[in-house]
């Protein structure tokens, strides 16, 4: 019962606006009548323009801008996963093994001077005395990512002078 009462509300409500606006446009002239009318096409077209044409007409030249550069992107994309799914059926070319030539050569080309290696079984391990940390830790990376070698265990002890260690490190190299 209250929604029908509500509903009446709110005709009497509309009732009530129309007769403004009509008593509104009544009381104008002629000349003040065609001057709103205007004004209300010319409000109602810029409306019509701003709020559905432009955007439409703007989102479609983005679409035809940005569409190609998309499907190149996805052709791409396809291409690359056309090519891992290829790469992943290959074998994995093992690493060289580990020697201590290898080794040595690896650290004096790094500026670690000449270390003593001994190798047993699948295990090195290295010796290092008064050499630069960072030196090393750049050493262990390029050993990791070339040869797939991993560290098993490391004791480093600082030295007087800064940024020097003596240390040793057991490595391990994964053939997988």
């Amino acid at each position: 019962m209250s929604s029908m009462s509500n509903m009446s509300k709110l005709q009497q409500k509309l009732q009530d606006a129309r007769g403004r606006a009509a008593t509104f446009w009544m009381a104008r002239t002629e000349q003040e009548r065609k001057f709103l009318a205007v004004g209300g096409v010319v409000l109602g077209l810029g409306l019509f323009y701003g709020v559905l044409l432009d955007p439409a007409l703007t989102g479609r030249a983005r679409l035809a801008t940005e569409l190609p550069l998309k499907r190149q992107q996805a052709a791409e994309m396809q291409s690359l996963a056309r090519e891992a799914v290829a790469l992943r059926g290959q074998t994995s070319i093992a690493p060289p093994a580990m020697t201590r030539e290898s080794l040595a050569a690896s650290m004096a080309a790094q500026g670690l001077g000449s270390p003593t290696v001994n190798i047993t079984g699948e295990y090195a391990k290295v010796q290092l005395t008064n050499v630069p940390f960072a030196a090393v830790v750049t050493w262990l990376e390029s050993a990791r990512m070339d040869s797939r070698i991993a560290v098993q265990d490391a004791n480093f002890v600082a030295q007087d002078v800064a940024g020097m260690v003596n240390g040793n490190i057991t490595l391990r190299q994964s053939l997988q």
